[in-house]
């Protein structure tokens, strides 16, 4: 994995920016869109894309709801473990960063055998993720926010 340091410093990597409700709104129904349509999805390749982003989205709106952006998944997925395993647990932390590693595989290596149960699980991983973070979303308070955003001046410093 990458470091935060790492990712506060790179094009792209973690940035705080201004909350934004309205983005995290929608990347909320990003992630509520790609788990309707991961129902009807029957590829391992479009079932891994479409449960990954489902988790992806989730953690996402929450990262919006914060005031932080990154364009690098792996920088969102270590800033998770890194500043939000307040609200997540280690199952959770498994199951996305279980998600990138079976998304990437199925799609940059076409070869790589990934078993059903594995994307069973993923799939379930996916829905219980949103669940939480939508939970998440909805409870986290402004004091927690400011805690985080002040660990992660720390960080840039």
């Amino acid at each position: 994995m990458v470091e935060i340091k790492w990712c506060l410093g790179v094009k792209n990597g973690l940035e705080l920016v201004e909350i934004n409700l309205n983005m995290s709104e929608s990347y909320l129904k990003m992630a509520s869109e790609s788990l309707e349509e991961l129902r009807n999805v029957s590829s391992k390749i479009w079932t891994a894309s479409t449960a990954y982003y489902t988790m992806y989205y989730s953690l996402y709106a929450l990262m919006m709801k914060i005031g932080v952006k990154c364009e690098i998944h792996n920088c969102s997925i270590e800033f998770m473990n890194k500043f939000l395993m307040d609200f997540y647990d280690d199952e959770d932390a498994d199951a996305i960063k279980s998600g990138f590693r079976i998304r990437n595989d199925l799609q940059y290596y076409p070869g790589k055998l990934v078993r059903e149960e594995e994307l069973d699980n993923l799939k379930k991983d996916s829905m219980n993720f949103f669940v939480k973070t939508k939970e998440i979303i909805s409870k986290i308070s402004e004091n927690e926010i400011k805690k985080i955003r002040g660990e992660i001046k720390s960080y840039a410093k």
